[in-house]
């Protein structure tokens, strides 16, 4: 092999890590194009209530909602449950709407936990965690504040406490 071939090689190849290190960097900073987020319309979605009929989130429009995935294994889910029934229950008359979606759970094992904590907010059950894969979650408690045209206002990952939710939920009310 001669000396030009042996450079156009190393151009090559060069160019080749360059390109794949463009990627990369680009990779990083560009998010999922279809991942919920903020001011963007919520998707809607359709869940069989734990003792009840489907609510669809489009049937809450006009209303502030508050939507929270959580599960019963989850400790900060356990934290913030107390804080959301109260929330929801000083702001119910208000237009908010409080809905638990619980991620790949049984009735067996959430209805205990929400008699525990004394929640009589709607809990949804994404038993196939359809709904969960739609919103992205991948850290649990998830909360979304959607204000009453659908819209996201707001995303917190992690444990709400009282007063953190009474200020989100003062931004979506109608």
């Amino acid at each position: 092999m001669n000396k030009s071939n042996r450079t156009y090689i190393r151009v090559a190849i060069l160019g080749v890590l360059l390109a794949a290190l463009v990627f990369a960097v680009y990779s990083s900073f560009v998010k999922d194009p279809n991942a919920v987020k903020v001011g963007r319309d919520a998707p809607n979605f359709s869940l069989e209530q734990l003792n009840g009929p489907s609510i669809a989130l489009s049937d809450l429009r006009g209303k502030g909602v508050v939507l929270n995935f959580w599960g019963t294994w989850c400790g900060p889910c356990k934290q913030e449950m107390p804080a959301l029934q109260k929330q929801y229950e000083a702001y119910k008359d208000k237009g908010l709407v409080i809905v638990g979606v619980n991620i790949g759970e049984t009735p067996v094992a959430v209805e205990p936990f929400l008699k525990q904590f004394g929640v009589t907010f709607p809990i949804l059950m994404d038993r196939e965690s359809q709904i969960t894969k739609l919103y992205r979650i991948d850290k649990i408690p998830s909360t979304f504040f959607i204000d009453p045209d659908g819209e996201v206002k707001e995303i917190f990952l992690g444990p709400l406490n009282e007063d953190m939710i009474a200020e989100k939920v003062a931004k979506i009310l109608p």
